[in-house]
């Protein structure tokens, strides 16, 4: 059986290098009936902080807490899930505030699928850019002076379905479109990205996520 769900598509390639995490995100925002461009989004309501060098340090945000550069800058970085969830949750609160996005980190893939892509309901998905294997680093200072170490090869795309041999997924990076993976090498690159996940549900449906966001919370 084949299940893929239809939504709206839209490249990041040119004009935000390093934005799969937010083009996702809107692509879900669209698939529910926000008319929400990126750049509205980028600029509105995600928070992001600027890479700077200092003293020979690299510095830098935490991921999980605002963007790490610019979605404009391909020598940028990206975030996880909270900034994602927080974003979405602004946009909800202005058009849609029976709507809330919700954490779903460390579900597992069979859950994913039977909870929200049975559903019609697609996932915000973190693996891999055309799931090449993930790389330790670069590093960089926090404000605290801790050191963080990036995933490279971090990539985020919408998952919208799957069948016997692969799960499918719109996917921003270099016009692919909806396009499927084989399930072995998704659930490896998204175990290397910490199985990071977020789902949009209605506000009397996020008992169904309830606690699974803890372990990332944990990493903060």
């Amino acid at each position: 059986m084949k299940k893929v769900i239809a939504t709206p598509y839209i490249d990041q390639t040119r004009r935000y290098p390093t934005g799969c995490e937010s083009v996702s995100a809107v692509m879900l925002l669209q698939y529910l009936g926000i008319p929400l461009g990126v750049d509205d989004f980028i600029e509105r309501y995600l928070k992001k902080e600027p890479m700077i060098i200092r003293e020979g340090r690299l510095y830098g945000p935490d991921p999980f807490r605002c963007f790490a550069g610019s979605p404009y800058d391909s020598d940028s970085f990206g975030c996880y899930p909270p900034v994602i969830v927080d974003a979405m949750n602004r946009v909800f609160a202005d058009v849609q505030p029976e709507r809330r996005a919700v954490d779903v980190t460390g579900m597992p893939m069979g859950e994913l699928l039977e909870r929200f892509i049975d559903r019609d309901l697609p996932v915000v998905f973190w693996a891999s850019l055309d799931l090449k294997e993930t790389v330790p680093g670069p590093e960089w200072y926090l404000r605290d002076g801790t050191k963080f170490s990036w995933i490279s090869n971090e990539h985020c795309m919408l998952l919208v379905g799957y069948d016997e041999e692969a799960y499918y997924f719109q996917d921003p990076w270099m016009n692919h479109g909806c396009v499927g993976y084989p399930k072995g090498i998704v659930e490896k690159r998204h175990g290397e990205q910490r199985e990071m996940a977020v789902v949009a549900m209605r506000r009397q449906e996020e008992a169904v996520a309830e606690g699974v966001g803890s372990r990332l919370c944990s990493l903060d």
